[in-house]
């Protein structure tokens, strides 16, 4: 049998443990994927720890929704996909697992140049950079304050913002700097005085911020330096972005994200593992783990440890 990653109540990281599942038999439009990386997400811990609501959980709950792996079988009437097709998927729900069943709409072959651990680490990072640098029409003749810049969101969209013509600069600690300059940031120390130090390198001033560190600070500093408070974005504090006059995409918004927000998600993964492939993009991986190893991996990322984690079932 396959096996997946699974809790019963909401908790620490203890609570995952491995349990068995059916093996995948795709339907129409499906394709059944032998995984060998999964995505471990921020959101994955929040929703197990119960701080992200998710209602009662009355059957083992699966765990992730990116990864990447190989096509083991080919359901009806799917095209493009053949038996031994790398592929990269998102927004499947229990990624952390040997093999699943995923539609063909969350799937696209992963080129000979992306690794599978770099495939994995897409799906939920670069859609969110994505669509919030889209929505918020980020491009030339913009500077871009990016708080928490060394995260794999902020990566991201440092590397968009970049390719898209914008002046960027992002906060982080200075053991971080290094990185964020080799993607084309300004580095800024968060901390007393961030919006005299965003100042200082910010010759035309600030046109946009995005929240991805959730913090007074960043969110106080973002108010202090954008004019345009519908040039504010948080990705993190999305209950508080009603109060404050500002945009919110996720992060525990009431405010769903809209059809065209989620269309930018989706088309986030293609263009990214396009601009992978011609070596364009940079994904920093971080350690990884064997899959029963999940709560490991859990805690390193509640921690904030350095790079994209992932499992390796």
């Amino acid at each position: 049998m396959a096996q997946a990653i699974v809790y019963t109540e909401f908790g620490g990281p203890e609570v995952l443990h491995t349990a068995d599942i059916p093996d995948p038999v795709p339907g129409e439009g499906e394709i059944a994927v032998r995984v060998q990386a999964a995505g471990v997400n921020p959101i994955d811990a929040k929703l197990r720890a119960g701080l992200r609501p998710s209602g009662p959980i009355d059957e083992p709950r699966r765990v992730g929704g990116d990864g990447a792996g190989v096509v083991t079988a080919v359901g009806e009437g799917v095209d493009g996909f053949r038996v031994g097709d790398p592929v990269v998927f998102f927004g499947v729900p229990g990624a952390y697992a040997t093999d699943l069943v995923v539609a063909v709409a969350h799937a696209h072959r992963r080129p000979p140049q992306v690794s599978a651990a770099e495939g994995a680490a897409l799906g939920i990072p670069v859609g969110t950079a994505y669509q919030a640098l889209r929505a918020l029409d980020v491009g030339t003749g913009d500077t871009l304050l990016v708080h928490g810049g060394s995260g794999a969101v902020g990566q991201a969209m440092i590397q968009f913002a970049v390719l898209w013509g914008a002046t960027v600069i992002a906060t982080s600690s200075e053991a971080r700097f290094d990185r964020l300059r080799a993607l084309g940031a300004t580095p800024v120390a968060y901390g007393e005085g961030l919006p005299d130090r965003v100042r200082a390198v910010a010759s035309n001033g600030v046109t946009v911020a995005i929240d991805a560190a959730g913090t007074d600070e960043a969110l106080q500093a973002s108010l202090d330096l954008v004019a345009d408070r519908g040039r504010i974005a948080t990705l993190v504090r999305g209950g508080d972005a009603a109060s404050l006059g500002i945009r919110a995409f996720g992060g525990g918004s009431p405010t769903p994200l809209t059809p065209q927000q989620l269309a930018w998600r989706t088309e986030a993964v293609p263009v990214t593992l396009a601009l992978l492939a011609a070596g364009r993009f940079s994904v920093e991986l971080g350690p990884s783990f064997p899959l029963s190893d999940a709560p490991k991996a859990h805690r390193v990322v509640e921690e904030g440890g350095v790079g994209k984690v992932a499992l390796l079932p």
